[in-house]
């Protein structure tokens, strides 16, 4: 696939509205609507698989650490959402996460491990906040909560797989991260 393509892509998919899968207006019910809300969101989709594609660059021979980190802070912002904590500028932190994500994995940044793991576990809190805050108290949380976290570990190994492929090709690789960038500064124009 030509960057073009990849660009016209992530044009499309920004035309979508910021953080549709944070609207509130989907029911939270068990692991299958955990596992599916993931997938809703144009935010929540090209950051998962950004973490992917960029711990490749940053960790490629641990490059489960990032994913892991994310799904784990994730995990912590969900349960501070859900628990009714203040968190500013959530949507904003989520649209940005997604722009820097995207920066990182154009410039095929190199940073050290524990300056990685902070930023995307920074990114990961706004995440798993956003999500968090729209759980009800009921018992079913939990296990949307496992839905959520399973689809968002196999979004994130999709980008490394994606990652592993591209790496081959470096004009694309950078290409998919620019698209993913533009993208996300789409949706952080929304929600300024």
């Amino acid at each position: 696939m030509r960057p073009i393509y990849w660009f016209g892509t992530a044009s499309l998919l920004a035309l979508s509205p910021v953080a549709l899968a944070h609207t509130g207006a989907h029911p939270v019910e068990g692991f299958v609507s955990g596992f599916i809300h993931p997938f809703l969101g144009t935010d929540h989709l090209l950051a998962m698989i950004a973490v992917g594609l960029w711990a490749v660059t940053v960790a490629p021979r641990r490059v489960w650490l990032l994913p892991l980190a994310f799904m784990a802070v994730m995990g912590l912002g969900g349960w501070l959402g859900a628990a009714g904590t203040p968190l500013a500028h959530t949507e904003t932190g989520v649209a940005a996460s997604v722009v820097l994500l995207g920066l990182l994995v154009a410039g095929k940044v190199r940073l050290s491990q524990f300056t990685a793991l902070s930023l995307v576990g920074l990114f990961a809190l706004f995440h798993g906040y956003a999500h968090g805050a729209e759980i009800g108290l009921d018992a079913k949380r939990w296990t949307y909560a496992v839905g959520f976290i399973t689809a968002t570990g196999l979004l994130h190994l999709t980008g490394v797989i994606l990652g592993v492929w591209l790496l081959a090709k470096p004009a694309w690789y950078r290409s998919c991260g620019a698209a993913m960038g533009a993208m996300g500064l789409a949706l952080l124009t929304q929600t300024l």
